[in-house]
C-alpha cells in the first residue's frame, strides 16, 4: 500500500502541473488556476471512489492531496515566465499523470478482487476523467472524445499489466512497464499524429 500511496502522490503532482499549464493557456487568475489543477488531479479519483462506494471521498479527510495540488500549482506558476510553449509542458505532465493514475485505478480494483477488465476500466476512469472535467471547465472538447489516442493508452497499459502478471513477472517490473507503455505511447501518438479511425469526413470549404 505504501508504493501505491507514492504512485498516487506522483500522479497527483503531475496532473496538478498539467492542469496549471492548461489554466495558464486560458490566462486564468491564481484562484481559477488552482481550481483547474485541483479538478484535474482529483476529479478522476473522486469518480472512482464514488463508483466503488468509498464515500465520503478520501480527499475530504486527507488534506495531503490538496497540499500536493497547492504546491504543484505554485511550482507551475513559478516557471510560467521561463516556458514559452505551455502545450508541450501540459502534454508531458498529462502523459505522466495518465500512467501513474492508471496504475492507481488498476490496483484499487485488484484490492477489491475485481475482474481484470473492470480493473482496467477503473484505471482508465481514474486517469482520464480529471482531464475531462478540466477540459469542460475550460470550454474545450475533452481529449478523450476526440481523435487523439488518450484513453486507449490507459487500456493498452492495463492490458500489458495483466499480461505480465499472468506470465508471473514480479510486481515492480510490471508496474514500471505499464507506466512506461502508457507515457511513451501517448507521447509518440502525439508526435506522429496517430489517431483512432475517423467516423466523420472532413468537410470541404464551400466556394
Amino acid at each position: 500500500m505504501e508504493s501505491l500511496r507514492t504512485i498516487e502522490i506522483i500522479g497527483t503532482a503531475a496532473f496538478s502541473i498539467a492542469g496549471t499549464f492548461a489554466a495558464m493557456k486560458k490566462r486564468l487568475d491564481i484562484f481559477g488556476t488552482f481550481i483547474i489543477a485541483f479538478v484535474t488531479a482529483l476529479g478522476g479519483g473522486t469518480l472512482r471512489d464514488v463508483l466503488i462506494g468509498e464515500v465520503p471521498v478520501k480527499w475530504l479527510f486527507e488534506f495531503s492531496a490538496g497540499f500536493v495540488v497547492l504546491v504543484s500549482t505554485i511550482v507551475g506558476l513559478s516557471f510560467r515566465s521561463l516556458i514559452s510553449n505551455y502545450h508541450n509542458v501540459l502534454l508531458f505532465f498529462d502523459s505522466i499523470g495518465l500512467g501513474f493514475f492508471t496504475l492507481v485505478g488498476i490496483q484499487t480494483g485488484m484490492s477489491l478482487n475485481m475482474h481484470p477488465v473492470s480493473c482496467v476500466a477503473l484505471g482508465t476512469i481514474t486517469a482520464c476523467f480529471g482531464g475531462v472535467i478540466r477540459d469542460i471547465s475550460l470550454s474545450n472538447i475533452p481529449l478523450i472524445f476526440q481523435k487523439e489516442i488518450y484513453a486507449t493508452t490507459c487500456i493498452l497499459g492495463g492490458a500489458v499489466f495483466f499480461i505480465l502478471l499472468k506470465l508471473d513477472v514480479p510486481k515492480i517490473p510490471v508496474e514500471i512497464t505499464c507506466l512506461v507503455t502508457i507515457v511513451v505511447f501517448r507521447l509518440l501518438s502525439v508526435k506522429f499524429n496517430w489517431h483512432l479511425p475517423r467516423i466523420w469526413k472532413t468537410r470541404k470549404p464551400s466556394s
